[in-house]
């Protein structure tokens, strides 16, 4: 129930005016968001690499409703990898970029799908020169297909090219079985959408049961698995694998269990921080609280603090 309402949240602009106008609001969002500009995204990046962990950044803004503006978040995200290579904390993957197709045109009323492939393949180009990669944010059921068939295009020309599996989604297993083929970068998340129950899990058990399946898919196949998830238990079964501690990464939220990301680096674990920024998180936000009731609680906390 709390997850459904935090979804509908999510796509409100009456509580998006509330929750954004009030006075505290910003500084606890400064917690979870780098900042408005790259250049606030590449201070917090320099910081999290001087602590061993790595990076992936996502510039905020998705459902773009007309080609200038997708055009104009594809320009954005150039811009972000030319400025991290000049700064030198690309090389190696170090720091990525994290682009939702719809951000960059999936959704437009003509050619959609062909103006966010090629706006991917302008990000994709800009990344390979950067010395670092892309990874396709997944987002509602709907887009799921067209979004595969985005990666298997580009795939050829750009190998290296990631993408996200959804364990809410019923379809989660099939699709890790699918992608986890050398070479290949997969990201497993839980996800933060709302789909129909023929579709989707609807219980936070069986989301994390089917999550559990899709990481022992990703574990046991030759690929490099991304394993987005705060969730101790889920950490622990990757970590009792038995799979080198170089081939695959834990991917945790910027502003979410810190220490924990520090402790597993300096273990051994390569430890990857979502980071996002820019002034569109309001959306980002709510979809994150959805996920886990924990991180609900520890945003309510920071605003009483604040308050």
């Amino acid at each position: 129930m709390l997850r459904r309402v935090l979804l509908a949240a999510s796509a409100s602009d009456r509580v998006r005016r509330v929750i954004s106008s009030a006075p505290v609001t910003r500084n606890v969002v400064a917690r979870f968001v780098a900042g408005d500009t790259s250049d606030d995204a590449l201070a917090v990046t320099r910081r999290l690499l001087d602590d061993g962990l790595l990076v992936t950044l996502d510039y905020l803004g998705e459902d773009a409703v007309d080609p200038q503006r997708a055009a104009a978040v594809t320009d954005e995200y150039v811009r972000l990898l030319g400025a991290l290579a000049a700064a030198g904390l690309s090389g190696g993957g170090r720091a990525e970029a994290s682009v939702k197709p719809t951000a960059v045109g999936l959704d437009l009323a003509e050619h959609g799908e062909k103006r966010a492939r090629e706006n991917i393949a302008r990000i994709c180009a800009a990344a390979r020169e950067a010395g670092t990669t892309v990874t396709l944010d997944m987002e509602e059921n709907s887009r799921v297909e067209p979004t595969l068939r985005i990666l298997g295009q580009l795939r050829p020309e750009f190998p290296d090219l990631g993408c996200v599996v959804q364990s809410y989604l019923r379809r989660g297993p099939q699709d890790c079985r699918a992608l986890a083929v050398a070479g290949s970068r997969v990201r497993l998340c839980k996800g933060a959408y709302n789909a129909a129950p023929g579709v989707a899990f609807t219980s936070r058990a069986e989301v994390d049961r089917s999550y559990a399946r899709c990481l022992r898919v990703l574990l046991a196949g030759p690929g490099y698995p991304m394993l987005a998830t705060h969730d101790p238990r889920l950490i622990r079964i990757a970590a009792a694998s038995g799979r080198p501690a170089g081939s695959f990464e834990y991917q945790m939220l910027y502003g979410i269990r810190p220490q924990e990301q520090l402790r597993l680096a300096g273990g051994g674990a390569r430890v990857r921080v979502y980071v996002p920024y820019g002034s569109d998180w309001y959306g980002y936000l709510v979809r994150r609280l959805a996920e886990r009731p924990a991180n609900l609680l520890f945003f309510l906390r920071s605003l009483a603090s604040r308050g």
